[in-house]
């Protein structure tokens, strides 16, 4: 006799595993913590195996459940889009995606171009700011999606991929050279500030902020002109410009780019569409 699995169950898991805990993954499936526990129960039982193991350190999977993990992953995957294939012309409406200034102008704008040729009926409205100002506008239900820059392991967000941080400056510029280093931000909340900070902290490198602003381009102005050095994400650092690898300044830390739907409601199925074209990147 067949045996199917649940998506639904198999989505737990593999949150509980991403977010490394059942509070984490509750959170994010909009589902009690009892509920999300007693899923992972039902799936251990339907296996006769224990998937994860729970202590002082968070959740992490067993032996058996890193077989099931990449599995699962494929079957989320397939089921998800076969919904969206299936359900495209009843998706319809507005929606409002908030990310961060690099992204919008990195790599999201294919992402964006190919659903805009998939859901036609589909209004995409964009909010540019800082990952921070980002993530209020999704508790306050001002967007519908958001896509945020996250130092580590995201949040309470779905993680998508990390990216290398790296230096960037003038092609054949010197301001990599300069004491103090003069470092040009796009945000006086930058979310790349503290490891920028840490990182300079280690050889006590001297550094000062040449610009802190609230968009891209004056910082991108900055540096084009070999007044600073910035940090990006390296699959996007703009034209003109170049990373920068002498061994005088410090490695740093990945990038996490975390994918976030509304808390405080059901996502349209609009939103779930986009979410679903954004995991593909």
């Amino acid at each position: 006799m067949a045996k199917n699995f649940d998506i639904g169950l198999l989505r737990t898991f593999v949150a509980i595993v991403d977010l490394g805990s059942v509070t984490a993954a509750a959170a994010r499936l909009h589902l009690s913590q009892s509920a999300v526990s007693q899923q992972l129960r039902r799936l251990e039982i339907l296996l006769q195996a224990q998937l994860l193991i729970r202590d002082h350190l968070g959740a992490r999977p067993t032996a058996a459940g890193d077989r099931l993990l990449g599995r699962a992953r494929e079957m989320i995957a397939l089921n998800d889009q076969l919904w969206t294939e299936m359900t495209a012309g009843a998706v319809a409406g507005r929606i409002r995606l908030g990310a961060p200034e690099d992204l919008v102008s990195g790599t999201l704008h294919s992402v964006l171009r190919r659903f805009s040729s998939a859901y036609p009926t589909v209004e995409i409205s964009l909010f540019a700011a800082p990952s921070t100002e980002v993530a209020k506008a999704l508790e306050r239900g001002l967007i519908d999606i958001a896509l945020v820059e996250e130092l580590g392991e995201t949040s309470r967000f779905e993680h998508l991929r990390s990216e290398p941080l790296v230096w960037i400056g003038a092609a054949g510029g010197v301001a990599h050279e300069r004491h103090p280093l003069p470092v040009s931000f796009a945000a006086a909340d930058c979310v790349f500030r503290p490891a920028v900070e840490s990182a300079l902290a280690s050889p006590n490198r001297a550094w000062k902020s040449v610009v802190d602003s609230e968009g891209t381009e004056s910082t991108l102005a900055a540096i084009r002109a070999d007044l600073a050095v910035g940090v990006w994400l390296q699959s996007m650092i703009p034209d003109g410009l170049q990373m920068i690898t002498e061994a005088a300044l410090p490695s740093l830390p990945p990038v996490a780019i975390g994918l976030g739907l509304p808390v405080r409601h059901p996502p349209s199925p609009a939103a779930l569409a986009l979410a679903q074209e954004l995991r593909g990147g």
